[in-house]
């Protein structure tokens, strides 16, 4: 049997229940992991309450960020993968299972879908839907000082707006981020076109999640939330080409190759930075 580490927020534990998923041995989540993914999700892996798994003798196998051929023949008969999984390379083989076991609860998705249909472009029903999320909050000082990369600046987040302005006729912008005030001030809203819609409480991310799952298409900066956001999404993807993920989680690994790069200009990105 086989368990994981419970670590991170959202978007961490959904890749860490994945990869319990892929594993292929009877998997038991943390008690901590099913209070974070159950309100949201229609998970079905078991629990395995503390006072059992103390009594387990577990072997801790420690994995990288991407799947490699060494993980398909784990040794051991109770072992916990740890780690923090942020790559398709460990799921993608199982789509189809991983959809089901992240499809929204109804009430959840009933909520965005209600949300969505109240939009307007100008008067008009939007033609497309582009989820947009802006991972702000402890990333404005991580970024720069510990992983040495940016975080969105507002021209990152214009051309990734205009790619898809281009693209589709009249489509609408739903942002979501853990700091929409500075959304506000730097994502232009002139078109009529663009919708503040998150609310930005990262203690209770079911509303910002099941919007941007709710959309057609996807602009992510970065983090494993927009990550799982884009990938549950299933529509195009904008990407900050110029994260730390390209150097520190490999580009390739870390993102869809169906998805689009697009950099951010690094000094107008700390230039602009709150």
């Amino acid at each position: 049997m086989s368990t994981i580490n419970s670590k991170g927020r959202l978007g961490n534990q959904m890749g860490e229940y994945a990869l319990a998923k892929m594993n292929g041995r009877p998997a038991f989540i943390p008690p901590q992991m099913h209070s974070t993914l159950a309100p949201i999700f229609r998970i079905t892996l078991p629990v395995l309450h503390d006072t059992t798994a103390r009594r387990i003798p577990w072997q801790n196998y420690p994995l990288n960020d991407w799947m490699e051929e060494r993980y398909r023949h784990i040794p051991g008969e109770y072992v916990r993968l740890t780690g923090y999984p942020c790559s398709w390379t460990f799921y993608h083989h199982l789509r189809a299972e991983i959809l089901q076991e992240f499809t929204l609860h109804d009430h959840v998705r009933e909520e965005a879908q209600n949300f969505l249909r109240g939009l307007q472009v100008n008067g008009s029903r939007p033609s497309t839907y582009v989820g947009v999320h802006v991972r702000q909050g402890d990333y404005v000082h991580v970024m720069p000082n510990v992983w040495k990369g940016v975080v969105a600046d507002r021209g990152y987040l214009q051309q990734a707006l205009d790619w898809f302005r281009a693209r589709y006729r009249s489509p609408i912008f739903v942002v979501t981020s853990n700091g929409m005030a500075w959304c506000r001030e730097n994502i232009e809203a002139s078109r009529g076109d663009v919708v503040f819609a998150g609310n930005g409480i990262e203690g209770s991310p079911a509303k910002d999640f099941a919007l941007l799952t709710q959309c057609n298409h996807t602009i992510m900066t970065i983090g494993t939330f927009g990550i799982w956001a884009a990938y549950l999404a299933g529509g195009e993807t904008i990407y900050l080409a110029n994260s730390p993920f390209h150097v520190v989680f490999k580009r390739q690994v870390a993102f869809l190759p169906k998805w689009v790069g697009t950099a951010a200009n690094l000094g107008q990105a700390r230039e602009n930075g709150p």
